[in-house]
C-alpha cells in the first residue's frame, strides 16, 4: 500500500476530487492511503501565518520555511519504518512524467508539499528529496500538480486499476513516445456530422469484430502510434 501526506494551506480543495472514482475505490479497498495536512497546523500566532514578504523586497508573498520545517519533521517520524520520499511541487521541480510514476509507486510513502503565492523560502529546498513540475506553466498553487502525482503514482499500485493487465499497453506504457491503439465501442456504426455539415457513416474496423485475437493484436500493433 501506498500512503500519501499532502501539505496544503487549502486541504479543502481536495474533498471532492477523493471522493470520486478510481481514488475512491483505491481508499475502500485499503490500496492506498491519503492524509491532508493543514500547513496552518504548524504556524505561529493567532493568526496562523505561513506567508511573509520576501527579504531584498518584490511582489507577492513567500511560504515560509520555519512551519514547513516542523510539518516535514513531524510526518517524517511517523515514516521511519517506511521508503519515504518528500517532494517538492513547483514550476522549478524536474517534469513529471510516466517512468516518474512508476519510480514514485517504489516508495511507500510520499510527502507532497504543495506551493502558494510567489513560492517557497530558498531554504525548503534543503528539506525535500527533489522537486517535481507537471509542465512548463505555472499555477496558482501546487494542489492541482500533487493530484496529478498522486493519481498517476497510485495506477500502478496492484489493485488500483483492476484488470492485471490495464496498464500493460496504455499510453507510454512501453516508453515515453508511445501512444495507444484505437479503441471502439457500440454501436458498429454511426452517422456524425465530423469536420463536415455532411452525414457520414463511421464504422468500426471489420478486424476487430472478426474473433480473431491474432489479427486484432497485428492491427492493434500497426495502429499504435509514436510522438514525433
Amino acid at each position: 500500500m501506498i500512503s500519501f501526506e499532502i501539505i496544503t494551506i487549502f486541504p479543502q480543495i481536495f474533498d471532492s476530487y477523493f471522493n470520486e472514482s478510481i481514488i475512491t475505490r483505491a481508499l475502500k479497498k485499503k490500496l492506498i492511503k491519503i492524509n491532508v495536512h493543514d500547513l496552518r497546523k504548524w504556524a505561529k500566532g493567532r493568526h496562523r501565518q505561513v506567508d511573509d514578504r520576501p527579504y531584498g523586497g518584490g511582489p507577492g508573498m513567500i511560504l515560509m520555511v520555519e512551519p514547513i520545517a516542523k510539518a516535514l519533521r513531524k510526518l517524517k517520524a511517523k515514516s521511519l519504518k517506511l521508503k519515504a520520499r518528500t517532494i517538492m511541487l513547483t514550476p522549478a521541480g524536474k517534469r513529471f512524467t510516466q517512468r516518474e510514476a512508476e519510480r514514485l509507486a517504489k516508495y511507500g510513502r510520499l510527502i507532497l508539499l504543495c506551493g502558494r503565492y510567489e513560492g517557497f523560502d530558498a531554504r525548503v529546498d534543503k528539506l525535500v528529496d527533489e522537486k517535481i513540475s507537471i509542465g512548463d506553466y505555472v499555477l496558482a498553487g501546487g494542489e492541482i500538480p500533487a493530484m496529478v502525482v498522486l493519481e498517476a503514482v497510485a495506477r500502478q499500485a496492484p489493485g488500483v486499476v483492476g484488470h492485471e493487465h490495464a496498464l500493460d499497453e496504455e499510453t507510454f506504457s512501453k516508453d515515453l513516445d508511445y501512444v495507444e491503439y484505437p479503441q471502439y465501442t457500440r454501436p458498429e456504426s454511426i452517422k456524425l456530422k465530423a469536420k463536415s455539415s455532411k452525414l457520414k457513416a463511421y464504422k468500426v474496423p471489420k478486424v476487430l469484430l472478426s474473433g480473431d485475437h491474432k489479427k486484432i493484436k497485428e492491427w492493434r500493433g500497426k495502429n499504435a502510434k509514436l510522438i514525433r
